[in-house]
């Protein structure tokens, strides 16, 4: 089946095009948003030649795994097609099911639905963060591996020019999330991402001198400072900002609309943003980062070893309700915060143990000849180990069951063996193998860091692989 086969098998599936607001991708999944929920076909949907599962936790919303790198094709043939990729959340047309499916998550869970939108704008943004953090990693294992590097014209080219793309990225996070949770709310996209980057500029600090918030002995402690709130500041911002707007509008004469609406709008919200919004952000994400470190870098090597356990056991769980992705509110609130991410490392654990599940699954099927099942993991497994474990998730583990739980409970003493060495990444979103090479932060070193992190990954594989061996037994896997 070709990309546009299976797109229009799924869209099919779905309700037919007319019934698709929007269609977007992360890195394994096609996310599909739609007007009428009844008419998702889920049972069809799993039996498309090219889908390794689906995700339906919300109304009028559903995520079909298609694999790494076939999600972003099939998102662009959806585009070609006329479908947006942000739902336009102003179209009259589409106002009920918006309603509906608003009210539907709310009745739900909000913590949940809260976290995976904070993961949906966030989304678009992590092959920057991926580019950005690999960047920076590779950049600090140059440096140490050769103590001369400076000196070398060749190395001190490479280095600046990786210093830079990792700068482009990170200097304006605040902008870029600004940007997409204006997208995401509704709004005008450049109005968000120009609130954001008022973020970290200095002027702010200015402002801080000027009524006695900022601390010239520890301008970290600050109520108020450039940078302050970070990240959790710009998409609450925006969030009000998108609110202000859409009222402005609402009162503004179409003739005078493109020019005032968006000046009004801003004013109106930088006071409250700056004297308010980022000050308390700026309290909410120091003490969740004061939290997580105090964890993950706790002087205690008893705390981190459980810690990393149980947090490398529980996130294969998280990924299969589609929750992995709330996870970005920490993970980007911490390298905001203190230009690293603790707690990353460990849950990468989770892929490995995949990866060693799933080969004491195929010898099995080898065994027993279970050819089709064979197949598939065969066919799962470099992703696997290039760090994509939801193929073999939705493909292997999960629907057979116990591989599922077998594969966390081996990836616990990965998890734990990592957190116990303090390993800390430059970023997120790469892992498995190609983890190596963001694994470079943390007080052991960029090497070091790097050849734990590689050890926690063998434990993972190997700790998986036998207690799947020793729980999941041939009849199990015949019948798979």
């Amino acid at each position: 089946m070709t990309n546009k086969e299976l797109v229009n098998a799924v869209l099919e599936k779905v309700g037919q095009r007319d019934n698709v607001i929007s269609v977007t991708n992360c890195m394994t999944r096609l996310r599909i948003n739609v007007k009428n929920d009844e008419k998702i076909d889920e049972a069809g949907l799993k039996g498309i030649e090219g889908v390794m599962g689906i995700v339906h936790d919300r109304t009028n919303y559903v995520e079909v795994v298609v694999g790494p790198g076939k999600c972003r094709k099939c998102a662009d043939i959806c585009l070609e097609m006329g479908i947006p990729a942000v739902a336009d959340m102003s179209t009259d047309a589409d106002w009920k099911a918006n309603k509906e499916s608003v009210k539907a998550n709310q009745k739900s869970n909000p913590v949940r639905n809260a976290l995976k939108i904070f993961g949906e704008i966030f989304v678009p943004l992590i092959p920057g963060v991926i580019a950005a953090g690999l960047c920076a990693g590779i950049n600090t294992l140059i440096q140490q591996l050769n103590p001369g590097w400076a000196d070398n014209n060749f190395l001190s080219i490479v280095c600046g020019l990786l210093g830079l793309i990792n700068t482009s990225f990170m200097t304006y996070l605040t902008a870029w999330a600004g940007y997409r949770a204006a997208e995401r709310f509704g709004g005008t996209p450049i109005l968000g991402g120009m609130l954001g980057i008022i973020t970290g500029l200095e002027g702010i600090n200015t402002i801080s001198q000027t009524i006695g918030w900022f601390n010239a002995d520890s301008p970290l402690d600050s109520i108020l400072r450039s940078g302050r709130g970070g990240v959790l500041a710009a998409v609450l911002g925006v969030m009000i900002m998108v609110k202000v707007e859409k009222f402005v509008r609402s009162k503004m004469p179409d003739a005078l609309d493109i020019v005032f609406t968006p000046i009004l709008t801003l004013i109106i919200c930088i006071i409250p943003y700056i004297f308010v919004v980022m000050p308390v952000c700026g309290l909410i994400s120091s003490a969740l980062c004061s939290v997580v470190q105090s964890i993950c870098m706790s002087s205690s090597a008893f705390v981190r070893i459980i810690a990393g356990y149980v947090s490398a056991a529980l996130f294969l769980p998280m990924v299969a309700m589609g929750m992995h992705h709330g996870l970005v509110a920490l993970y980007t609130v911490q390298l905001n915060q203190i230009g690293y991410v603790t707690l990353y490392p460990a849950l990468c654990m989770a892929g490995a143990g995949q990866v060693g599940a799933a080969i004491a699954i195929y010898l099995k099927a080898k065994k027993i000849k279970n050819k089709r099942l064979a197949s598939v993991i065969s066919g799962a497994l470099p992703a696997g180990v290039l760090g994509v474990g939801e193929p073999l998730i939705y493909g292997v583990t999960l629907p057979m069951g116990k591989p599922f739980i077998t594969a966390g409970l081996g990836a616990g003493f990965g998890g734990a063996f990592v957190m116990a060495m303090q390993v800390a990444a430059t970023t997120w979103g790469p892992s498995g193998v190609l983890g190596c090479f963001v694994m470079t932060a943390g007080p052991n070193g960029g090497v070091m860091s790097v050849l734990y992190y590689a050890i926690g990954l063998v434990i993972s594989i190997i700790a998986a692989f036998l207690i799947t061996n020793a729980v999941v037994k041939e009849e199990d896997v015949a019948s798979a």
